[in-house]
């Protein structure tokens, strides 16, 4: 595992003076996803861990590294392991996991040996990692996609008809602060958020993926009163402060995953902001 690109948590009356380049380098996380290697990003805020591995001929360890400095990666933390696409073995503590396109693996605090594989003769996987530190242990739980019951959401009129699936969120999985799922849009919607929110509890992040390599999102950020965007593409990280609305709208049919840590764990703690509202 390669050493952990570190992002320091930031203020908002800073932010709104940073040009393109430093709004990428701040909250974008880009080429997560490299053949044969596992690529990690430590933010500061709220302390998540977020990144990509591609398992190719040999399996990846989750290793530690500095910016966690513990005796292994999960000592005092928890972590989730959603499969984008592919076949893909999760080796926790000599127990093998077999993951599937849309399958999710929860692993629990104090889970010591860690290992990432392709499974042989499968499409080679992409794995999705997100990590937040965790003060309670909760067993390790493998979630197949078909085990999730889809939510629509939006209207076709608001061009934001989605469907949103919960995987770890106190329901079907319990996590100590860890929650996550995936938002597909609809045929013929492009915004994934909107109306948008915050919800100054909690850091939230955005993994867009299923985006054709020639489209884009355009991701807003920012206060709400200010916001700034980003422009990313397939397979591409956003990091959200707490201060900051995060929502999207895309030139193409995608899908993103959703992973958030922080104080409160109720899915349902947001703080809406009123169309009226946004400049």
């Amino acid at each position: 595992m390669r050493s952990m690109d570190v992002r320091y948590a930031t203020n908002p009356d800073d932010a709104r003076s940073y040009g393109t380049a430093e709004l990428r380098s701040r909250y974008l996380v880009e080429d997560m996803f490299v053949p044969g290697e596992l690529r990690l990003t430590y933010s500061h805020q709220d302390r998540v861990v977020l990144g990509g591995a591609m398992p190719a001929e040999r399996p990846l360890a989750l290793g530690v590294d500095d910016a966690v400095r513990t005796d292994y990666f999960c000592e005092r933390r928890e972590l989730a392991v959603f499969c984008i696409a592919g076949e893909a073995t999760v080796t926790v503590d000599g127990v093998v996991h077999d993951l599937a396109g849309r399958d999710l693996l929860y692993i629990g605090r104090g889970s010591r040996q860690i290992s990432l594989a392709a499974r042989a003769g499968g499409e080679p996987p992409r794995l999705y990692l997100f990590s937040t530190p965790a003060h309670e242990t909760h067993p390790t739980v493998l979630v197949r996609a078909d085990q999730v019951t889809p939510v629509d959401l939006g209207t076709a009129e608001e061009a934001n008809r989605r469907r949103l699936r919960r995987y770890v969120d106190g329901t079907l999985v319990t996590s100590c602060q860890l929650m996550m799922g995936f938002t597909e849009i609809l045929p013929g919607s492009v915004w994934n958020t909107m109306p948008c929110h915050t919800h100054v509890r909690r850091t939230e992040c955005y993994l867009y993926f299923d985006l054709d390599e020639s489209a884009r999102i355009v991701h807003l950020m920012g206060r709400p009163t200010e916001t700034r965007h980003l422009v990313v593409a397939n397979e591409q990280a956003v990091i959200s402060p707490s201060w900051s609305v995060h929502s999207g709208v895309g030139t193409a049919s995608y899908s993103f995953v959703w992973a958030m840590a922080g104080e409160n764990y109720r899915f349902e703690d947001m703080d809406h902001v009123d169309m009226a509202e946004l400049r």
